[in-house]
């Protein structure tokens, strides 16, 4: 393979926005793809006019995101940890971070699934289903569950896969996936009349699919990892260097979850509707939040090989480029879905009750947005980096800022303050994240700054 069709060149030498091109269009795209993948469950379900099946499809969210949680943990700690090795030309210790992320990411799947089998009534009650939805609720969550295994290893493998720059191959499965559910999700759902079941089947299948076409470009073309299906065991070290950046996607969703069980929990007393409410607007909110995070995903595998290899000047360029593209996205196509919020969200129901509060609560989501795409660029640079403590801060306090913001809001502002809590939070959140970044830079610009640039 030549040199300048290599991903590893866009990685190394190419100019920064030929780079940026390369390494985060597909991922964007792919992300923009993604969205659709996960509205297409909300549509179907919602084409059954059933408030109660369209509430527990929005009360089962947090179990996607532990699982893929799981994944991220394994996926980002490994992935940015070879990204570095190969910047540092470690590319057959890469292998064996690569295969023991495989192997890892199935044995946690399959002990999750086991896990909530036997805890299944809990949880669904944890959730925050009521009588009305209790069924429905667990029967989702039971589905999705038992096929976990698969969300979890999608999403790891997806990570490896841009771990060397691969992004078009990365876009490439996120497609499979999406067209995966488009075939899936009609026939589970209204044709075989699953309703729920068939979303979390159609869901589990589409995650199968893609992480198929990922072994198979691993295995196949990787310039780096063919061959990983052969390791397992790694060192102590090595583990620690994976999770101690991996932790942070755990500690992430924990908290993620926990906000959004608080969510569901205040936002139920008001009504189903506002539950159904929250749920679509979250997912129409997810377009301009995925172009974003298309974007810094897709460079952090530029981050981690120019951090690695000491190139402090590549590193910084394209630090600032990120910058002026996520804000620039942000404000772009936050302003456009604004302007169209009352056709969209038309497209998830027609319950009058679930469009008014839901067009309220898409306003809010909107706004936080704008500082969405800024606090995932920091973990972002702070993952790719090996920045343990600043990566977990930002994890951290992202969840657990939101308990006392929804708390002390819903006692002063009630329903109101619900639905700001989120705007206030990613507000402050962001705030810390220019901080530490801030602190980053001083620390790297100390270490690094004096360093020899490496030869193009």
């Amino acid at each position: 393979m030549g040199k300048e069709f290599s991903n590893q060149y866009y990685l190394e030498s190419a100019p920064i926005k030929k780079a940026i091109a390369h390494l985060s269009v597909p991922m964007m795209i792919g992300m923009s793809v993604g969205t659709i993948y996960n509205v297409i469950n909300a549509y179907f379900i919602g084409l059954l006019h059933n408030t109660s099946m369209l509430t527990a499809i929005t009360l089962g969210l947090p179990i996607f995101t532990v699982l893929m949680a799981f994944g991220n943990v394994l996926g980002v700690g490994g992935g940015t940890y070879i990204t570095r090795l190969v910047g540092q030309k470690e590319s057959e210790q890469g292998k064996r971070i690569a295969g023991y992320t495989f192997y890892a990411s199935i044995i946690v799947g399959i002990l999750i699934a086991l896990i909530a089998l036997l805890t299944i009534n809990p949880i669904t009650r944890l959730l925050g289903a009521d009588p009305a939805t209790f069924d429905y609720t667990k029967s989702y969550t039971l589905a999705l569950f038992a096929g976990g295994f698969s969300i979890v290893l999608n999403f790891a493998l997806e990570q490896l896969v841009r771990s060397e720059g691969a992004s078009k191959e990365s876009m490439y499965g996120i497609f499979v996936s999406t067209a995966l559910s488009l075939i899936f999700d009609p026939l589970f759902i209204l044709v075989l009349d699953w309703h729920v079941v068939g979303a979390a089947l159609a869901m589990i299948l589409a995650n199968v699919g893609s992480a198929v076409y990922y072994i198979y470009y691993l295995e196949k073309k990787s310039e780096h990892l063919r061959g990983l299906l052969k390791y397992f065991k790694i060192s102590i070290k090595d583990k620690l260097e994976i999770y101690k950046i991996g932790i942070s996607e755990l500690l992430l969703a924990g908290f993620l979850i926990v906000t959004t069980l608080l969510l569901n929990n205040y936002a139920i007393q008001y009504g189903d509707n506002v539950v159904a409410g929250f749920g679509v607007a979250l997912r129409i909110v997810q377009v301009p939040e995925f172009l974003s995070m298309g974007l810094f995903l897709g460079l952090i595998p530029l981050f981690a090989f120019n951090f690695s290899s000491k190139n402090t000047t590549r590193l910084n360029s394209s630090i600032k480029h990120a910058f002026i593209f996520i804000g620039s996205i942000s404000i772009v196509f936050v302003g456009l879905v604004f302007a169209f919020k009352d056709t969209i969200i038309h497209f998830f129901s027609e319950d009058p009750s679930v469009l008014s509060i839901g067009a309220y609560i898409l306003v809010a989501m909107l706004t936080s947005a704008l500082f969405n795409g800024f606090t995932g660029l920091f973990t972002s640079i702070f993952q790719a980096t090996g920045q343990g403590i600043p990566t977990a801060i930002m994890s951290i306090t992202q969840g657990l800022l939101y308990i006392p913001v929804i708390i002390v809001l819903h006692l002063i502002f009630g329903l109101h303050g619900v639905i700001w809590s989120m705007t206030v939070t990613e507000v402050i959140t962001s705030l810390i994240g220019v901080i530490l970044f801030i602190m980053f830079k001083k620390k790297l610009n100390e270490t690094l700054h004096n360093l020899p640039v490496p030869v193009q």
